[in-house]
Formats: C-alpha cells, structure tokens, sequence
C-alpha cells in the first residue's frame, strides 16, 4: 500500500523546516505558527514529514505536541489534542524502533472534554543530548472520509 497523498494548503503549515534541538514551539517564516481552526470541532490530521532525527547517543527524545487554545495568544487554557514521539529506541516508549525520516500522520480532533479548541500550535519538547535534533515539516489536512 502506498503513502497517503493529502492535498496542502499554505494556510493550514504549522511548521517550515529547521531543526529542533531544544524545547520550542514550531515556526513558519521565523514567526510563532497558531492557526485558527474556528469555532467548529475539526476531525483532522497532521501531516510530519521528517527529514532529519538525531538519535546519536540513544538518549534522543523529541514530542511533537498538537496544542489546542480558546486564547488566540495561548496565554491560557491550553489542551494537548495529539502527540507523536520521536527518538532512539531506547527512550521511546514502549521500546518502540529508532525513528527515520519519512512521512508520520498524527490524527486529531480540536474538541476534548466537551471543549471546542478553536485555536491550535505545535510545540516540541526535546530530551537527551541533542547535537543536531530534528527536522520536519509539518501542515494540517481535514480527516479524509472512506
């Protein structure tokens, strides 16, 4: 089976490429990304395309993190939607395999507990000792039905 082909809309990137190698939240033009998905729950997914994992001294943890926020700013109420974890196998849990690059899909909905996040970012969180770190980009796609 082949890779998914999800159409991409300059509107909906959370992320150009550059390299993570410390706590962030993603960019787009040097700039802090935070789309407004609007007020309506949206079934979506994230699409990561990994160009770099530097998982050198397997000790490498990065968590990509979808936030979900009702403050345009993030200043308050923030809600983790979705999570993918890259890494060396050592530190990932479950003892899942080294990371690669390639194409990772993230499925989400901006609506927990009954709360619609109208606002979403992404922020990663970085472990280990961390020379390089990691690459990719990343853009939302609406959930594609059967």
């Amino acid at each position: 089976m082949g890779q998914r082909v999800y159409n991409f809309d300059a509107e909906m990137l959370l992320k150009d490429a550059g390299l993570i190698a410390a706590d962030d939240n993603a960019q787009v033009a040097s700039v802090d990304q935070i789309l407004d998905l609007g007020a309506a729950r949206m079934d979506g997914v994230v699409v990561l395309d990994v160009t770099a994992v530097e998982i050198a001294d397997n000790n490498e943890l990065y968590h990509v993190i979808l936030q979900g926020s009702n403050s345009s700013t993030f200043a308050s109420g923030i809600e983790n939607l979705a999570c993918m974890t890259f890494g060396a196998t050592e530190v990932r849990p479950g003892g899942a395999k080294d990371s690669t690059v390639g194409r990772y899909e993230m499925p989400f909905t901006n609506e927990q507990d009954d709360v619609t996040y109208r606002y979403v970012r992404i922020a990663i969180d970085v472990g280990g000792t961390i020379g390089t770190g990691i690459n990719f980009t990343a853009f939302i796609a609406p959930q594609q039905g059967c």
